[in-house]
């Protein structure tokens, strides 16, 4: 299930093992660092790359894993 990788790589890269789905990458302290981590993270574990301003517009373990489930591209 793609939110599981999602939340998975999202406990690794901001260390921290109490995020939930709804939590807001950037309340979490969230940076360009750290998504720029997670992009590369997206692209080597599940086979997708997120644009950055995707990033922006689904600051959520929910929201962008619903839209890398729209891509259909996915190869977890």
């Amino acid at each position: 299930m793609i939110v599981d990788g999602v939340l998975a790589i999202w406990c690794r890269e901001l260390q921290r093992d109490d995020i939930s789905i709804d939590d807001d990458f950037f309340a979490l302290g969230g940076q360009s660092v750290i998504m720029a981590n997670i992009q590369g993270a997206f692209i080597e574990e599940l086979g997708v790359e997120v644009p950055v301003d995707q990033m922006f517009l689904n600051p959520t373990v929910a929201s962008i894993s619903a839209y890398i489930e729209s891509l259909g591209t996915v190869t977890q």
